[in-house]
């Protein structure tokens, strides 16, 4: 078997609406005993005996990791023993209030925490070389944890990272404008009522993500078997966390700070991660690499429509070929 074959008729075969067989769901407890979901299964042995390592995938805001089993499949495939994390307060792993449709947060020092303690307890019963991939706020905790040097993985790969907003807001005033939304009403109210960003509907929500309509519709049918994993938008104080955090990522020694190669791939016409953002931060990154892509791609490049995603898939075997090959601890 080609440990790198991301070819459609694979894709087609994959089951995207139900767990591998040899996939373990379970929880992780924290240290103040919050359970978070996890799933986990063995690499593939290859071809020559052995295998590649261990990969930890963290999903974005409102996400939950049986959207990418698709892709944890296919890394396990590749040999790759594969974790999934959900974050805390989000899919199954309860809510930060009471209301269960509000994406809420305390601080991304939470996460951050979270993260880092997971990752020094999973390192420790996997096998090396161990790398680390986020999609969007889950790309934006893996780099700001890398900059805090919370975690040290060989290599690690963000997808669409979120590092700024699509907005018309500059960035500078994100904070202010967080935190005075935050004193004219409650912090936990809904910063708006449907879909990903002010403004657009739950009938436009799927335009905003992927141009695979079936993929698209794995996310719904999740959502209404798994009604646990359904969260809408975020809350005000999410908002000014997250203007806060992305702050601190632009602060001078911050991303310099981050030791691992990265890989960072995006599309230029995201409509709710700023492709400017990304574009300045990716230089200040040591080893930092960007791949690109134009209108063909949406924000969730790992369940957009197979042209694109094989696309993204090779650029990401490549560099963990060249970065964290088999034996590099």
């Amino acid at each position: 078997m080609d440990p790198h074959d991301s070819g459609a008729h694979l894709s087609s075969l994959f089951d995207r609406r139900a767990i591998p067989a040899e996939a373990l769901e379970s929880e992780w407890s924290a240290r103040d005993g919050q359970r978070v979901r996890r799933i986990d299964w063995a690499g593939a042995v290859l071809s020559g005996g052995g295998r590649r390592g261990s990969l930890l995938f963290l999903p974005g805001r409102a996400d939950f990791y049986e959207k990418y089993l698709e892709s944890l499949d296919r890394w396990q495939r590749g040999g790759w023993r594969v974790t999934a994390l959900d974050w805390r307060w989000q899919a199954g792993s309860g809510r930060f209030g009471a209301d269960r449709r509000a994406g809420d947060v305390d601080d991304f020092a939470t996460w951050i925490a979270d993260l880092g303690a997971f990752w020094r307890e999973w390192i420790v019963t996997t096998p090396g070389p161990h790398v680390i991939v986020g999609h969007s706020m889950g790309g934006h905790l893996v780099l700001r944890a890398l900059a805090e040097h919370a975690i040290e993985p060989v290599a690690a790969v963000l997808s669409a990272p979120m590092l700024g907003f699509h907005t018309p807001i500059p960035d500078g005033l994100q904070p202010a404008f967080g935190q005075l939304m935050c004193l004219i009403g409650s912090p936990a109210r809904l910063a708006w009522q449907d879909s990903e960003k002010p403004g657009s509907t739950p009938e436009g929500r799927a335009a905003l993500l992927t141009h695979d309509a079936a993929r698209y519709a794995d996310e719904q049918w999740w959502r209404e078997n798994r009604p646990q994993l359904d969260l809408g938008p975020p809350t005000w104080r999410w908002v000014l966390r997250a203007a806060q955090s992305n702050a601190l990522m632009r602060r001078q020694g911050a991303l310099e700070a981050v030791k691992p190669p990265v890989l960072v791939v995006a599309a230029k016409a995201d409509q709710l991660v700023a492709w400017s953002a990304i574009a300045r931060a990716v230089p200040r990154l040591p080893q930092g690499e960007v791949v690109s892509f134009g209108p063909e791609a949406a924000h969730e490049l790992l369940r957009e429509a197979d042209p694109v995603r094989n696309k993204v898939l090779a650029a990401i075997d490549e560099f963990l070929d060249r970065v964290a090959p088999p034996g590099k601890a």
